[in-house]
């Protein structure tokens, strides 16, 4: 037992350090610490995880959004505030309409032409991005259907995990202005199914990597985690 509220304290700052270490290493796997994998895999995943978190709203939920019409998708909004950033980010890559012009490829080059300006982050984005939007083939079988998807922000918001990182002394070997930030989203599919309306919701939480000032004049994407499992 650990009757010495000594011995008690030094439990909690050995655990805490732990688990500031073991979030540094998975940080680490992004590439944020020693820059991305020389050759980063691509992987796919049509329909995007349905991971969600117990933490409490601080933010007023947006109302469901769909992908801008016509031919056309406006640039990422040019801010310094990280929430700002990945709240449009989660928009451009949750919010799309299979029967307008734009295909996935224009919703990816959004947040791909936005990415690191340094470009060392920017290949194995890519193949985080891709993780979020249905490939071409599944496309075309969901513009059969219809399919519109739209989002709910629900939460969006920096993880205390993060803090924790930031105020540890491997936050050194970041680059500066680099923060996490985790989106708690509902997405909203609507579409015909043998010629009846369906609609389904699904909810999705993942993490945003950004850079910030100082490291640029404003906000970037680094990597996104796997939809489903954000920085814990």
């Amino acid at each position: 037992m650990l009757s010495d509220p000594s011995n008690r304290r030094r439990l909690v700052l050995v655990v805490g350090v732990g688990i500031v270490l073991v979030v540094l290493i998975g940080v680490g796997a992004y590439g944020l610490l020693t820059g991305p994998p020389a050759t980063p895999a691509a992987s796919f995943e049509p329909d995007p995880g349905t991971g969600t978190s117990a933490r409490p709203a601080t933010a007023p939920p947006t109302p469901a959004t769909t992908a801008a019409p016509g031919d056309s998708l406006p640039a990422l909004a040019h801010t310094n505030d990280p929430v700002l950033y990945a709240q449009a980010v989660a928009q451009m890559l949750l919010a799309w309409d299979t029967m307008s012009a734009l295909t996935p490829d224009d919703h990816a080059g959004r947040v791909l032409d936005d990415a690191d300006p340094a470009g060392r982050e920017t290949p194995a984005l890519a193949a985080d991005v891709a993780n979020y939007l249905p490939n071409l083939e599944v496309w075309q079988q969901l513009r059969h259907h219809a399919t519109v998807q739209s989002v709910t922000i629900d939460d969006v918001y920096v993880p205390d995990t993060w803090n924790d990182i930031a105020a540890s002394p491997g936050a050194q070997q970041l680059r500066p202005g680099t923060v996490a930030v985790t989106v708690e989203a509902t997405r909203h599919r609507t579409g015909m199914w043998f010629g009846e309306p369906a609609t389904a919701d699904h909810p999705v939480t993942f993490t945003v990597f950004l850079a910030c000032r100082p490291a640029f004049d404003r906000c970037h994407s680094l990597r996104l985690s796997r939809p489903g499992e954000p920085l814990p």
